[in-house]
């Protein structure tokens, strides 16, 4: 009886040859990891060419099967990262006159979500690792870095001599609340207080919300929602990162992940946010407006996601990176991991002596902001 064929490890410039079939048995539900989602960052132009997103996915097949697999990409800035190491860059070429850049990244581009990033069983997700090392060694580049890896896989690549970093960022959860007003029910009379009154001031300025998924997102309303969100970033002085081709792919191949929230005035569209989800939870992701209203950021961006867990039955609502305005309107502080590789064990060592001292300053937010939490400690309505 011949031996079955042994998985090779394959590194990819693109997901254009990768099964989608096979890659989404791997990657689960999450949205962010389907294949539709990260390809259509490449054929739009999102990553690749001179976006600073390279693709060099990792790959595990035996006999054509794919087994396991790896977002991965070679970087030559930290854009788009939502893990900063900027300052690591700077001591690097100071105190060690080299460059910090290249380097590779196993992340989903532009997306601070966790989730899996070595894909497969514990014997695949060893080679993965171990492919990933052995490319970044043969590529001669100065780091590795896993962003927002699950907490298990946090804990796989810190016993395989990664570095750990801990974040922090604010969560809506779901305690089985019947309606918003139930969910309101739970805070704090001050808080409650004022979330009725920012909702009520803005509803009586003539404001209302619809909501689109699946086959009721047309094709304008991605072209509006590209409007709103590259308006905005015009105003924060900053360059978005998605582009028209991308969401407009989004929405031919995931538009079923796809929450659109639109705010009109009358008939008249003022704003638009756009979520993902799957059967866990809501992602809020991007948003943007034509015309300041008093309140229009919170409930577009906020309460709406919360209204619409409530109404899905979804365990919690992720709002994405920062935003210390989550935590009055009921959102919690939550861990993020990410792990790192260094080339340069000398570096490797200042950066643990940093990341140990970083984690303490963490810890204290961490306390701060649970200590702030806007909730009852008493009977639901109660104020303690």
């Amino acid at each position: 009886m011949s031996k079955e064929a042994a998985a090779t490890v394959e590194q990819l410039d693109s997901l254009a040859g990768v099964e989608a079939s096979q890659w989404d048995a791997l990657a689960g539900s999450q949205p962010f990891l389907r294949h539709a989602f990260l390809r259509a960052l490449e054929t739009s132009g999102c990553v690749g060419g001179a976006s600073g997103w390279l693709p060099m996915h990792l790959v595990l097949r035996r006999q054509g099967r794919l087994e396991g697999a790896l977002p991965l990409y070679l970087k030559h800035d930290s854009y788009g990262e939502f893990v900063f190491d900027w300052s690591w860059a700077r001591a690097f070429a100071a105190r060690w006159g080299r460059s910090y850049y290249p380097k590779l990244v196993s992340a989903v581009p532009f997306t601070p979500v966790t989730g899996p990033r070595l894909m497969g069983e514990a014997t695949q997700r060893q080679r993965l690792l171990e492919g990933a090392l052995g490319l970044a060694r043969a590529l001669g580049v100065s780091s590795w870095h896993c962003l927002f890896p699950s907490p298990q896989q946090a804990e796989e690549l810190a016993q395989a001599g990664l570095l750990l970093r801990r974040g922090i960022q604010l969560h809506w959860h779901n305690e089985g609340y019947a309606s918003f007003d139930h969910f309101l029910a739970a805070l704090s009379r001050e808080r409650r207080k004022k979330i009725r009154q920012e909702r009520r001031r803005l509803f009586e300025s003539g404001v209302r919300f619809e909501w689109r998924s699946g086959n009721e997102i047309r094709e304008t309303d991605w072209h509006f929602f590209n409007r709103c969100y590259r308006h905005t970033y015009r105003e924060h002085g900053s360059t978005p990162y998605l582009n028209l081709e991308f969401f407009l792919e989004l929405g031919r191949q995931l538009s079923e992940a796809c929450l659109l929230v639109l705010a009109y005035r009358g008939d008249k569209p003022i704003a638009a946010a756009l979520n993902l989800f799957d059967g866990e939870a809501l992602y809020g992701r991007y948003w943007g407006s034509l015309e300041f209203v008093p309140g229009l950021h919170f409930e577009t961006c906020y309460y709406q996601g919360i209204a619409f867990c409530i109404e899905r039955g979804l365990a919690r609502f992720e709002g994405g990176a920062g935003g210390e305005h989550k935590l009055p309107r009921g959102f919690v502080p939550t861990t993020t991991w990410s792990a790192h590789w260094f080339a340069d064990e000398d570096f490797a060592g200042f950066i643990k002596g940093v990341l140990a001292e970083e984690a303490g300053q963490v810890a204290r937010v961490m306390g701060a902001l649970k200590a702030h939490a806007p909730f009852c400690r008493g009977a639901e309505g109660d104020e303690h």
